[in-house]
């Protein structure tokens, strides 16, 4: 019986070793421990194993930072290099997710500003009527 993980399609790499590479993980041993814990399938089958192969074609489920990761496997990386060069080995098929309401996108500034020494201080004498 061939098993669905292990069918090689050319040359192959450690599952650990390609999320690192990939830059998905800030380190080996945290990739590592994310597919140890069985957060990672690779074409469907859960895998607990950091020495599962994986290959070009192959496709990777996984969760990072509260997203679920779809990716799919373009090339084996030589070296860990800058992310730009990371991210010509794999294609995202997740679909991007919208922004929620709490982030809502680029802060926005109140309008005026910090009050001025003038502003502040006839704020305080309104404030100090208030409690009076």
């Amino acid at each position: 019986m061939e098993d669905s993980i292990s069918v090689a399609r050319g040359p192959t790499q450690r599952l650990d070793k390609w999320l690192w590479q990939a830059r998905f993980f800030k380190t080996r041993s945290l990739a590592a421990r994310e597919v140890s814990a069985g957060n990672c399938r690779v074409n469907g089958t859960r895998v607990t194993k950091p020495a599962a192969a994986v290959g070009e074609g192959d496709v990777l489920t996984f969760a990072q930072a509260r997203r679920v990761r779809v990716i799919r496997v373009t090339g084996l990386p030589a070296r860990r290099g800058p992310a730009a060069e990371a991210q010509a080995h794999y294609v995202d098929l997740a679909p991007p997710e919208p922004p929620s309401a709490k982030e809502g996108g680029a802060p926005v500034a109140e309008p005026g500003g910090r009050p001025t020494k003038r502003a502040r201080r006839t704020l305080e004498q309104m404030r100090g009527r208030a409690l009076e």
